[in-house]
């Protein structure tokens, strides 16, 4: 029997992106149309239980979406016709009487057309990203909030206030030009780098990845390169992605659980695709000057290769990896990027180094840094502080599986 919860979910999931962007390409109202879409997701968590999944899940949604947004732009009219609406370049050209420049055929992908539209420079880069996640993936405000390391409120707070700049700045969102493409370029990198992230990272919920977003993720990369091929910050990216990606079929043991990169079977890793990434790796757009962002992924990139390519975990090049890391910290110096080094630290130079590395580190509302302490703690022998480090990372992780995986390090730690 078909699972109605189960289907709903994964229609969010995969199809979130492509029915904002009909909603928004039609409406022109992004004020209205989360709310429409959110109110059409509640009405098929009642509705299809008792009455069967529909045939088109996604269609089903869609067309509740627009009856929503009909019935509030009738009520709107009903009282007043003066509020802001979505401008798009189109229409202002079309007011002022200018042909469109927009050439329209640019970029054919809904959901990277979205993207764009999300990272128009009037933005700044952090919420263009937000936007984005929001709007084109669908990643709730908790989760967003986790991977820009701010609390929800302050990510809700946040959110709001480019949602009002987008109606009541006018701002046109619209594919950009040829000519335009490159001031986005960035903004659509991180955007589909903390999808990636959000795929291998849900945090909330059953799932321990989302194999599909970050599938998503790389197409989104993809498509953008196709329109700039010797990009550095794309093919970087694109680099980094792969080397990651190319293990998710080893991440997750056939119960479900946790496996770590150290105990993955290697013949299960996509080696195909670790091959493109280390093509990427050596493009010889690579090898010029390029911006910080771009020298950002690469750097991560060659981690990531340094992982793929080795024949075996007890052969991975440790020091190396320390080594990249101290590169990285000269461009990046953020509380995750320490946490990483400290981990390579610790496999490199011992337990006791790594805990060492972890002083000063902050992470508000994150397990990882109390679940990485806990770790390094068992290691070094003290089982007391460790259990107190994994009782801290257990009250903070909202993934399920995550959870048990420390629930499981924390009962088998000796006292």
């Amino acid at each position: 029997m078909t699972d109605p919860a189960g289907v709903l979910d994964a229609t969010v999931r995969e199809q979130w992106g492509r029915l904002t962007s009909l909603l928004l390409g039609h409406y022109r109202r992004l004020d209205l149309v989360e709310d429409a879409l959110g109110d059409a997701v509640e009405a098929a968590a009642r509705h299809w239980p008792a009455r069967g999944v529909p045939d088109n899940p996604a269609a089903w949604l869609l067309t509740t979406a627009r009856r929503r947004l009909v019935d509030q732009l009738r009520a709107e009219s009903m009282a007043r016709r003066k509020g802001v609406l979505l401008v798009t370049d189109a229409e202002r050209r079309q007011e002022s009487g200018r042909v469109m420049a927009d050439p329209g055929g640019v970029v054919d992908d809904d959901l990277l057309r979205l993207v764009m539209m999300c990272a128009h420079p009037a933005l700044s880069r952090e919420a263009a990203s937000a936007l984005a996640l929001r709007l084109v993936v669908g990643v709730s405000t908790h989760d967003i909030a986790r991977l820009f390391l701010v609390p929800e409120t302050t990510m809700a707070a946040r959110l709001t206030r480019a949602k009002k700049k987008v109606v009541t700045a006018g701002i046109p969102f619209a594919v950009p030009s040829v000519e335009d493409l490159p001031d986005r370029l960035d903004a659509v990198a991180q955007t589909a780098y903390l999808a990636f992230t959000a795929g291998y990272a849900p945090g909330s919920g059953p799932d321990l990845l989302r194999a599909e977003l970050a599938g998503s993720a790389i197409s989104l990369v993809r498509v953008t390169l196709a329109q700039r091929p010797d990009e550095p910050v794309l093919l970087a990216l694109l680099a980094l992605m792969l080397f990651q990606h190319s293990r998710r079929d080893a991440r997750l043991s056939e119960a479900g659980e946790l496996v770590l990169l150290a105990d993955q079977d290697r013949t299960r890793w996509h080696h195909d695709e670790i091959a493109e990434a280390r093509s990427q790796l050596d493009h010889s757009s690579l090898l010029r000057p390029m911006t910080a962002t771009a020298a950002g992924y690469v750097l991560q990139a060659r981690i990531a290769a340094e992982h793929a390519l080795a024949p075996s975990a007890a052969e991975t090049a440790w020091p190396r990896i320390v080594a990249s890391y101290d590169l990285l910290l000269q461009v990046t110096s953020s509380p995750a990027t320490r946490l990483a080094r400290a981990v390579a630290v610790s496999e490199a130079e011992g337990a006791e180094a790594g805990l060492a590395a972890l002083e000063g580190i902050s992470l508000p509302g994150s397990h990882r840094l109390p679940a990485v302490r806990a770790e390094l703690l068992t290691r070094s022998g003290d089982g007391d502080g460790a259990r107190s480090a994994y009782d801290e990372a257990i009250a903070l992780c909202r993934n399920d599986a995550e959870r048990a995986y420390l629930v499981g390090r924390r009962d088998r730690t000796a006292g």
